[in-house]
């Protein structure tokens, strides 16, 4: 079980809590100690192997699930958010988040499953996914289908995270940036301690959840709240916040997946270029107009897009739309009307 956790020195340790069926492989839940007992940052997938894995790694660093304070959540996702609730039963943990990602956990709850797969489908369908794609989410509707889905029944968090706020853990110095793009609240948290090698120039280190990652472009989709009009830009606020955190100048980042790793000042340059690259190559491609499917099926993604699964293309599409929608925002592209809308560069 040893090598199921890693310390990572000064009274943080990480728990590698699987996540069933998914090529990232596991979340790194990290264990802060703090003069009132051990808390977490996020706790990992809903699964019973996960739970396992979870209790087994805590067991192994010398405490249990019920001696944890409190769980900060760097986001909603249910690789992050999904064992939350148990945590708090067995522990009474307080649960922290984001106001805006407790927003949608909020929403997710309180909407039935046959909504969700018709806002899912009129999505698709206006991005101009093709029938043979829409129709298993039309079957699956007709049958009542989409309550197993991730995330209808999160843990409801509650203590708000506020940006620049100090978290309440006694003895330790953890504070909130908030880093929106990957979804509306994420956050980043910057522990304000020297680092304990006592060698790495940088202040402090900065547990960065799925924002910055070592060897991963998180994805970056349209928020989805159908009963909002605001015409948001998820791909501006990623860009803005990376740049927020590359100003840090932190000694070492510990990611909710893959390893920790230095130099974060590089790495968000590698990702600015990248998104400037996309943005530069998407241009191009609406020198005629596209849909978003069109564009989705053109882009580069990590493999072709015929061997791309299908709920991934749904996750394609959406980050299509939110490079479109930086485009229009910059004043750089615009909508051809039409049923479905596409997209030219002006």
């Amino acid at each position: 079980m040893g090598e199921a956790t890693t310390d990572h020195g000064g009274g943080v340790h990480s728990i590698r809590v699987p996540i069933p069926d998914n090529p990232l492989g596991h979340t790194l839940v990290y264990v802060i100690e703090t003069d009132e007992g051990p808390a977490l940052i996020d706790t990992g997938w809903d699964d019973p192997r996960s739970w396992n894995e979870l209790t087994r790694g805590l067991t192994h660093l010398g405490t249990d699930v019920m001696d944890i304070v409190g769980v900060v959540l760097t986001h909603h996702h249910p690789d992050h958010h999904g064992l939350s609730a148990r945590v708090r039963e067995a522990s009474g943990a307080w649960l922290a988040m984001h106001a805006a990602d407790t927003a949608v956990v909020r929403r997710t709850r309180e909407s039935e499953p046959a909504l969700w797969l018709d806002c899912l489908i009129e999505k698709l369908t206006a991005a101009g996914a093709p029938d043979e794609h829409t129709s298993p989410l039309r079957e699956a509707r007709a049958k009542g289908g989409g309550r197993s889905l991730p995330g209808l029944r999160a843990a409801l968090p509650d203590r708000e995270i506020v940006p620049g706020d100090l978290l309440p853990l006694p003895g330790r110095r953890l504070r909130a940036i908030w880093t929106p793009g990957h979804t509306p609240g994420h956050v980043c948290l910057h522990l304000e301690e020297r680092h304990p090698t006592n060698r790495r120039p940088g202040h402090g280190r900065l547990f960065s959840g799925d924002h910055l990652l070592p060897g991963i472009t998180p994805h970056i989709g349209l928020y989805e709240d159908p009963d909002d009009t605001t015409v948001t830009d998820p791909l501006g606020d990623y860009l803005s916040s990376l740049e927020r955190v590359g100003r840090l100048g932190v000694a070492e980042v510990l990611p909710a997946h893959q390893h920790a790793f230095t130099d974060a000042a590089t790495r968000v340059t590698e990702l600015l270029t990248h998104h400037d690259h996309r943005l530069q190559s998407l241009l191009h491609l609406l020198s005629t107009p596209q849909t978003p499917w069109q564009l989705a099926e053109q882009m580069e993604w990590n493999r072709p897009w015929p061997d791309i699964p299908y709920a991934s293309r749904n996750i394609a599409v959406s980050e299509a739309e939110a490079h479109i929608r930086r485009l229009m925002k910059r004043g750089l592209a615009e909508p051809v009307p039409g049923d479905p809308v596409a997209y030219r560069a002006v």
